[in-house]
């Protein structure tokens, strides 16, 4: 398989026609969880769809985590790719196996425990908090299978192939629009129906991948004689995944705390952010493809010795990625109901979603440059800024604006959504501040000592 070369020719085009299979993947992946709300918005009560948002929620606090870790194999990888050690490679995949073999199984049984507190803590309405337990625990089930997925996922970006992670996840959203139709539709399974549709398509698509991964050549050997080095570089693994992973859940938790706080005013303000949520996720596409690409990009370059060219793919992908992000922030504040309306019947909802998303038009432009900033510093290594920032955003910024403003009479959910726009502009300051003591420090230090 031909492995893609970011370290020479142009920077635009490649960065570009890499992100664009991301993009589609995100896109699909963000369905997966759009169309569980479509269904039982459309054949279930505002109960069920409050229980499906927030448990699709706590869910995916437990995606990023994995994510934010497999972030860690994406970026040795392409390290390695960039200096020319395929073979080293191979060693990173084989930790990167054994290590989330472990995380897989530690998952599945803390979320089995764990689904009655979680629900609890976040203030799951009344009407909606056994189905919400439902609605975890069976997910939760299949925790070895979104560890899979993100898994192949990390080691292909890491060798340049964004494609293979779309084919993955492109079998799973089709599994999974038909699994909710058949199971909620048909069968009138409910929240229990979404959550079974969403186990059986991620295990079908991992299945179904790993048979094409066989089928196909990859740039190095996976080996026995691989297990003992790969053993050894699980340590380097965690030391670029774990504050990616732990700034990601940090952030998610925040975004929980939030959820829970609009949970305490009432079924309506729940299911309407609920329903924002989920169209947030396809609004602030661009802006995480490009932040996954961004990592890949500039790993290979850091590993080839060329951070001036690094840099250049941050700034070309702020460029890009901020004509989309101006385009989602005219839709999501003039169109917000119409958006909605694609969740719910109930006009309630559709107006409590259309308020919240307004504020989230705001940080479709910012998150232009955030997300790509911290791609840039993931690429780098530099992962445990990117989870001081993070952390800095959400408990100083975040969680304290959403809070104050929950407290005022007549609150808006408009006036609690500004509470992410306002930890994003944070967190840029913070990341320009970076960017240019790392340009200072390199004008004075040699570039082998800085990565």
């Amino acid at each position: 398989m031909r492995v893609t070369q970011f370290t020479e020719g142009k920077i635009l085009f490649p960065l570009v026609r890499f992100a664009l299979p991301v993009l589609l993947a995100l896109f699909l992946q963000a369905m997966y969880g759009a169309v569980d709300l479509w269904v039982v918005g459309r054949f279930g009560s505002a109960a069920d769809v409050s229980a499906v948002s927030t448990g699709s929620q706590i869910m995916q606090t437990v995606t990023v985590v994995v994510t934010g870790l497999a972030m860690g194999i994406t970026i040795l990888i392409g390290q390695k790719i960039g200096e020319q050690k395929p073979q080293e490679a191979g060693s990173v995949v084989m930790g990167g196996v054994l290590l989330f073999a472990a995380i897989a199984v530690f998952l599945t049984v803390l979320m089995q425990l764990g689904a009655v507190p979680l629900a609890r803590l976040m203030h799951a309405p009344p009407q909606a908090f056994d189905r919400t337990v439902s609605y975890v625990r069976i997910c939760s089930a299949g925790a070895v299978f979104i560890v899979a997925y993100n898994l192949v996922g990390s080691i292909f970006r890491g060798i340049g192939d964004s494609k293979m992670p779309l084919i993955t996840v492109a079998i799973a959203c089709a599994l999974n629009i038909a699994g909710d139709l058949f199971f909620v539709a048909v069968l009138r399974m409910g929240v229990a129906g979404t959550a079974l549709a969403t186990v059986l398509s991620q295990a079908v698509s991992v299945l179904l991948s790993v048979g094409i991964i066989r089928r196909r050549e990859l740039p190095f050997s996976l080996s026995r004689e691989s297990l003992r080095p790969g053993l050894g570089l699980c340590g380097r693994i965690f030391f670029l995944g774990v504050p990616i992973a732990f700034q990601d859940l940090l952030v998610s938790i925040s975004f929980l705390v939030i959820l829970a706080i609009v949970n305490s005013l009432g079924l309506i303000a729940s299911a309407g952010v609920g329903v924002a949520e989920k169209l947030c996720a396809f609004i602030m596409l661009v802006p995480s493809a490009y932040m996954q690409s961004m990592s890949a990009f500039v790993a290979q370059n850091i590993g080839a010795g060329k951070p001036g060219r690094a840099k250049r793919a941050l700034f070309c992908g702020i460029l890009s990625s901020l004509a989309a992000g101006i385009g989602m922030a005219y839709f999501s504040f003039f169109h917000g109901e119409l958006m909605a309306a694609l969740f719910s019947n109930d006009w309630d909802v559709i107006f409590a979603a259309a308020d919240y998303m307004r504020a989230y038009a705001i940080d479709c432009i910012l998150t232009s440059f955030l997300f790509c900033l911290i791609g840039y510093f993931n690429g780098c290594g530099r992962t445990f800024f990117v989870m001081i920032q993070g952390i800095i955003g959400a408990f100083l910024v975040r969680i304290p604006f959403s809070y104050l403003m929950s407290r005022l009479p007549g609150v808006s959910l408009f006036s609690i959504g500004l509470a992410t726009p306002a930890s994003t502009v944070l967190q840029i300051i913070l990341c320009a501040g970076y960017l240019l003591l790392l340009e200072k420090r390199r004008s004075h230090i040699p570039e082998e000592n800085l990565i």
